[in-house]
C-alpha cells in the first residue's frame, strides 16, 4: 500500500515489499471485505438498456463458495487449469474467486478468440474446466474433442450441450468453504501473450502478482482509494489489463467495480456510461482514447466524474495526451509494463510525476533500466531494451512447459521486454518501439508509436499504424496504413494532406514517405495494432518475401 508523501523521492526510497508467508488472491477480494462490510457493493453491472445490478461482497464470497465447493466436487483440485471463456459480468468474477480459493489456475480468455485461438490456448495449457456462456459453448463443441484434458465446461446460459449449468452448481452447493493455504509464490493464474511476435506463451503468476500491482494502481490513479473512488474500463477482464489494473486490485482496495457489456468499444455509449455510473476513477487503452476523439463537445455534452484517467497497454503520444487534457478536463497518467511484468512504470500527476512523450517513472517498488544486451544499463539518452530487475512481485513465475523461453527471457537477473526506450536525465523513459516495430532509415531509428499518435490527430484519421517497407536507398520508408474516420474517403490528395500533417509535426525523416488507406486495422484482443501484418504487407509491397 502507498502512503502518499510529499515527493516521488521520498515515496520511491520509502517503499519496501512486505509479502505475507499466507495470501490467496480469493480470500484477499471477497472474504475480507465480506467479514466487515458483507453489504458493501463489490460489483455493479450496467446493461446495455441502462439498467444496473449489483453484487455485495458478501454475495461474491457465499457464491464463490459454493462454486468452489461446486467444481471440487467435478474433480478440480489444487494446481487444475480452468479456463474462463466469459465477458465482464458477475459470473465471471465469481468463477476468479473460486478458483483461487481452490488453489487451481485461472487462464482468462478472451470471447473474440477464434475456435483455432481456443484450441491452442487451451490444450497448450492443459485445461482441465471451461466456465463460459452459450457463445463460448458453441466454439468449444468444435474443438473439444481435440482437447483430451478438458472434462468439465460450466456454462452461465444452462445445461445445453453437455455442459453444467452454472447456477444450478452454485445452487446445488451452498455452504462455507475453506480457501487452500496458499502462498505469494503459488501459481494462480495463466494469461497468454498477445502474440503480437511468435505464438502465444502462457505467461504463469503466482499468488503475489496481485499485491505486486497495487502499488501501482495506487500511484496511476494517484493514491486510491479516496472516498467515492468506482472504477470501469473498457478493456477485456482476459487481458491484464483489465483483470489486474482494474478488477482484483480495486476489490483489494474496497472500491467498487463497474462491469460493463459492450461487443466493441463504441464511444457514445462508453462516456454514457461513465456519466450514468459516476465512475471516478477509469483505463481507457490509447486506442480508446483515439476513438473517444469522435465525439465532439464532450464536455459540454457529458456531466463526467472523472478524477484520474490510467492509460497503457501502448504508447499514448503526445496528441492524444493534449486532447485529452482539452476533452476530458484530466491529464492521462500513462504507465507501462507487459503480461509478463506488468505495470512497472507509470505516471502520477498529482505528485507532479509525468512528461510529454514519456511513460513514466519505476513505481515504487520496482527497479527497471535500459539495458544493452550483456545487462548492462545504457547511458542517459541512448534507446536500449527496456528491463526489470528481479526479483519483483509482479513479474511472472515462467512461460508454461517453456523452459528455454523463460530462460531467453533474461539478461543477468535483468527481465527483457523485447521493447526499446530511452532514459531522459531525470529518470523518465520514453518508449521507442518494439524491437521488431523499430524502423531504420536513412540511419535513423524511428519508432512508430509518436508517428502513429500523429496521424490519429487528424481530423479525418481514426486510426493507423506505422512500418517500414524495405527501400534499396534508404533501407526503409516509413508507411503508414490508414483508417479514415467515418464519412470521409480516401484520394491521393488526402493521402498528400496526411504526409504534410506528420511532416510538419514532427520530421522530414520521420513522415511516411507512402499512405495507404485500408478499411479496418488489425487488432489483439487487448487493442494493440497489430503491426506484423502490415510489416509482411510492406515487404510483399516491396517484392520481398
Amino acid at each position: 500500500m502507498l502512503q502518499r508523501r510529499e515527493s516521488y523521492q521520498t515515496l520511491y526510497e520509502g517503499f519496501s515489499w512486505d509479502l505475507p508467508e499466507h495470501f490467496n488472491i480469493g480470500t484477499a477480494v471477497a472474504d475480507k471485505w465480506a467479514w466487515r462490510f458483507p453489504g458493501r457493493v463489490a460489483l455493479y453491472d450496467y446493461r446495455a438498456d441502462g439498467s444496473v445490478a449489483s453484487l455485495t461482497f458478501g454475495d461474491l464470497t457465499e457464491r464463490s463458495n459454493a462454486l468452489a465447493r461446486g467444481l471440487a466436487r467435478k474433480g478440480i483440485v489444487r494446481g487444475d487449469r480452468v479456463a474462463l471463456l466469459l465477458p465482464q459480468s458477475f459470473e465471471t468474477l465469481i468463477a476468479h474467486v473460486a478458483i483461487y480459493k481452490l488453489g487451481a489456475i485461472a487462464v482468462p480468455l478472451a470471447l473474440l478468440f477464434g475456435a483455432e485461438a481456443l484450441e491452442y490456448r487451451l490444450f497448450t495449457a492443459g485445461v482441465k474446466a471451461v466456465v463460459t456462456n452459450g457463445g463460448g459453448l458453441g466454439k468449444l463443441a468444435a474443438i473439444r474433442g481435440r482437447l483430451p484434458m478438458l472434462e468439465t465446461i460450466v456454462c452461465v446460459d444452462g445445461d445445453a450441450g453437455g455442459a453444467v449449468d452454472f447456477h444450478r452448481l452454485v445452487a446445488d452447493n451452498a455452504g462455507p468453504f475453506e480457501a487452500v493455504d496458499t502462498g505469494p509464490d503459488d501459481p494462480a493464474m495463466m494469461i497468454f501473450t498477445s502474440g503480437t511476435t511468435g505464438p502465444p506463451k502462457g505467461a504463469l503468476h503466482g499468488q503475489r502478482v496481485l499485491l505486486g500491482h497495487v502499488p501501482g494502481v495506487q500511484f496511476h490513479h494517484e493514491f486510491m482509494p479516496l472516498e467515492g473512488d468506482l472504477i470501469w474500463t473498457p478493456a477485456d477482464w482476459a487481458w491484464a489489463g483489465g483483470l489486474l489494473n482494474v478488477l482484483l486490485p480495486a476489490l483489494y482496495l474496497g472500491v467498487p467495480v463497474v462491469a460493463g457489456r459492450f461487443e466493441k468499444f463504441e464511444p457514445e455509449a462508453a462516456l454514457t456510461l461513465l456519466e450514468r455510473m459516476k465512475v471516478r476513477n477509469a483505463f481507457i487503452p490509447p486506442t480508446a482514447l483515439r476513438m473517444l476523439k469522435s465525439v465532439s463537445d464532450i464536455r459540454t455534452r457529458f456531466d463526467l466524474s472523472l478524477r484520474s484517467i490510467g492509460s497503457g497497454g501502448e504508447a499514448l503520444g503526445r496528441e492524444t495526451f493534449e486532447w485529452a487534457r482539452e476533452a476530458l478536463g484530466l491529464a492521462i497518467n500513462e504507465f507501462y509494463g507487459q503480461t509478463e511484468c506488468n505495470l512497472v512504470l507509470s505516471s502520477c500527476h498529482a505528485l507532479g510525476v509525468g512528461r510529454l512523450g514519456a511513460i513514466g517513472l519505476p513505481v515504487p517498488g520496482h527497479r527497471v533500466a535500459v539495458i544493452d544486451h550483456e545487462g548492462r544499463e545504457k547511458p542517459v539518452g541512448e534507446a536500449g531494451d527496456i528491463a526489470v530487475l528481479r526479483p519483483d512481485p509482479v513479474m511472472f513465475l515462467e512461460y508454461w512447459q517453456n523452459e528455454r523461453a523463460t530462460r531467453e527471457k533474461f539478461v543477468g537477473d535483468w527481465m527483457t521486454t523485447g521493447d526499446q526506450g530511452v532514459r531522459d536525465e531525470d529518470g523518465y523513459v520514453h518508449f521507442v518501439g518494439r524491437d521488431d516495430d523499430v524502423i531504420t532509415s536513412a540511419g535513423y531509428r524511428i519508432g512508430p508509436t509518436e508517428i502513429e499518435d500523429c496521424l490519429t490527430g487528424h481530423p479525418k484519421v481514426a486510426l493507423a499504424a506505422a512500418v517500414g517497407k524495405p527501400d534499396p536507398v534508404r533501407t526503409e520508408i516509413v508507411k503508414a496504413y490508414v483508417v479514415l474516420r467515418e464519412g470521409e474517403h480516401p484520394s491521393e490528395a488526402l493521402a498528400e494532406e496526411i504526409r504534410l500533417w506528420v511532416r510538419e509535426r514532427l520530421s522530414a525523416h520521420e513522415y511516411p514517405r507512402e499512405v495507404a488507406f485500408v478499411e479496418s486495422m488489425p487488432l489483439t484482443t487487448t487493442g494493440k495494432v497489430i503491426r506484423r501484418i502490415f510489416r509482411d504487407r510492406a515487404r510483399r509491397e516491396a517484392g520481398l518475401e
